[in-house]
Parts: structure tokens; C-alpha cells; sequence
């Protein structure tokens, strides 16, 4: 992941296919997708009532993949969080789909990975998707000290933090549904990424293999939802998020309405109204090859790159905060249940 990236993919679709999808769906049933538009009147986000999400909670989400340690694909630590992450979930989604993929790393290292996708309420015709990525990276390239530069970090903020928001999350709206459907994506190999030490030509393309490979072969056909959220690096104590270029420039509408219900929620110092440039992160594909529009909320510190221990072997449990992760979670489930509510019938 790099910031002030250029966009590098052009994601295509074939128009006869879309065509015969919307015939079939029309076909089928006189559901209509509902237009997800601008938010033309002020709302009370302080009185939408959201299900309970739990700092505690999320950080003991968080410290148990630690517990697996280094999670970087072809570990034991990768095998065994791939295996609790996809029971856990199952606790509280109707369904989970693992889905294995190949690929291959800047060095032409062929890896194996893994995606998980969880849903709550499968059926509903109009979905959200809510996303991060699990993998840590096999090397801190940006650790102060040299002798570290080929190590690997265990990643709790640069990974593990936007899995754990999503499993309190998953937790908390199991036992209080939104009407609609909600579908939790488990990125695998994002930050295997060129490292800085690499005496090679830059690359494109060697980050957020796992979002590459989803937003081609999606775990539905013809899958859509009505927009996404991508969450990376959001338990630092003092978080700080801004407006990125490729979020505005695709998925404006939610962005606007996550950042105006953060605002009205007393933390326009978090959710920063500062637009910035454009990062490489798995939202790029799944906007630019999936064509879903979605935003990344991700930790923009002034004085450093993303965060202090950003790639460094200080990514640690001592690097985060559980309710950091407590604070994201409930702006974004304010707009939620704002925009639908409880079910009547599901």
C-alpha cells in the first residue's frame, strides 16, 4: 500500500451480461434495488438506535489473532486464524464461504491465499459490504532499525484491527438485524507488497492480490451491493481519518453520509472534512473491477505515513486501542440502520 498512487486498473464488464443478469433478476421477482441517494435533509444520528458494539470485545478479537502469530500466507500462524476466522464467523452469519486462491508476490513466489465472506440475511436483494484485510506483512521495511527490515510484523493495526471491528460488528448486528443484507469480506494477501529494500523495478499490481481476485471471480455471479466500506488501520489511539481521492472519486454519496454522521456525532476530529490523495488499497479493485462503490476508512496521521508503527515490528497489541476501533464501528452502523432500519419481515 502506497499513498499518492495512481489508479492502474480498469475493470470491464461484458454489456450483454449485465443485460441478461437484469432480465433474469426481473424475471424472477418484482423487487427493485432502492437508489442509494444523497442525504437531502439533516438527521438525528444521535437517536438512531444501532445494536451494541463492544470495545472489549473487539480487542479480544483483535489479541486473538495475534495469538496465531505472524499471518503472512504459507505460515502455521496464516492456516490456523484462516480456520477461526471462518468458525467464529459462522456464529453469527447464515452463511460463510471460504475462497482459495492462487497468486503470485513481487518476487514471483507463487502463494497461496485465502478470502472470507460472511453474510448476514443472504437473501436480501439490496446489500452492503463491509471489508479489511486479514494477512500481515512478511517484512517491516519501514522499521527504524535495519536489522528488521526483513522481518515479519504481526500486524495488529495493519491488518488485525479492521478483521476485529467486522467480527464485533458481525456480533453485535446478529442480534439486532438491519434490513438488509450485510456481506463481511476477509481480504488475503494485501500487504505482501513490494518491500522498499527490493532491488528490483517497481511493479504494479503486487498489493491486494485478494481483493483482485474477488472482484474478478465474486463469490455470487453478477453480485452487486448498494456500496462498500473498506477498513484498514482503524485502532490507533488517536485516530484520524480524511476524505481520500479514489473514495471521492467513486463512492462519494457514502462517503459524504459516513463523514456528515461523524460530524453531527461529536467526532469531526476523527473523520477529518480534508481531502487527500489517492492510496493503493483494496478498495481500488473492488471499485474499479467489481464497479461496487466503496470508501476506505483508514488511518491518515499528519506526521507519518498512516501511523507510527506503520510496516514496523512496534504493530503490536501495545499500538491499539479498542475504542478507537468502538468509534468507527458506531458511525458507520448509525448510517446503516438510519438508512434501513430494523426488518419488518425477513
Amino acid at each position: 500500500m502506497h499513498l499518492n498512487t495512481q489508479t492502474v486498473i480498469r475493470g470491464a464488464v461484458v454489456a450483454s451480461l449485465i443485460v441478461f443478469s437484469l432480465l433474469l433478476i426481473t424475471a424472477c421477482g418484482d423487487k427493485q434495488r432502492k437508489q442509494y441517494t444523497a442525504q437531502k435533509t439533516s438527521v438525528d444520528y444521535t437517536s438512531v438506535n444501532t445494536p451494541s458494539f463492544s470495545a472489549d470485545s473487539a480487542l479480544a478479537f483483535l489479541s486473538h489473532q495475534l495469538e496465531f502469530g505472524f499471518r503472512n500466507p504459507g505460515s502455521k500462524g496464516h492456516d490456523a486464524c484462516a480456520k477461526y476466522l471462518h468458525n467464529t464467523m459462522a456464529k453469527w452469519c447464515d452463511t460463510v464461504i471460504s475462497q482459495p486462491f492462487t497468486t503470485e508476490l513481487w518476487n514471483g513466489q507463487s502463494v497461496k491465499g485465502i478470502n472470507i465472506i460472511s453474510s448476514i440475511n443472504p437473501s436480501s436483494y439490496d446489500r452492503i459490504l463491509l471489508c479489511a484485510h486479514w494477512d500481515s506483512r512478511l517484512w517491516a521495511d519501514h522499521d527504524p532499525d535495519k536489522n528488521n527490515h526483513h522481518s515479519p510484523i504481526l500486524g495488529a493495526n495493519d491488518g488485525a484491527s479492521g478483521v476485529a471491528l467486522l467480527m464485533e460488528m458481525a456480533r453485535a448486528m446478529s442480534q439486532k438485524r438491519p434490513s438488509v443484507g450485510i456481506d463481511f469480506i476477509f481480504f488475503d494477501v494485501e500487504d505482501q507488497g513490494l518491500p522498499e529494500w527490493a532491488e528490483v523495478e517497481y511493479r504494479d499490481n503486487t498489493w491486494c492480490k485478494g481483493s483482485q481476485y474477488w472482484a474478478s471471480n465474486p463469490h455470487r455471479p453478477f453480485y452487486r451491493a448498494t456500496y462498500g466500506i473498506l477498513f484498514d488501520m482503524v485502532a490507533t489511539p488517536e485516530p484520524r481519518f480524511t476524505k481520500e481521492e479514489i473514495s471521492r472519486r467513486y463512492a462519494q454519496i457514502p462517503l459524504d453520509k459516513i463523514w456528515t454522521a461523524a460530524n453531527i456525532l461529536g467526532y469531526g476530529q476523527v473523520f477529518v472534512n480534508q481531502n487527500t490523495d489517492a492510496i493503493l488499497d483494496d478498495h481500488m479493485y473492488i471499485n474499479q473491477i467489481a464497479g461496487i462503490p466503496t470508501i476506505d476508512i483508514v488511518q491518515n496521521s499528519p506526521e507519518c505515513s498512516f501511523f507510527k508503527y506503520w510496516h514496523t515490528v512496534g504493530d503490536n497489541l501495545d499500538a491499539v486501542n479498542g475504542q478507537s476501533m468502538k468509534l468507527v464501528a458506531d458511525v458507520v452502523m448509525k448510517v446503516i440502520y438510519n438508512d434501513y432500519g430494523e426488518p419488518s419481515d425477513l
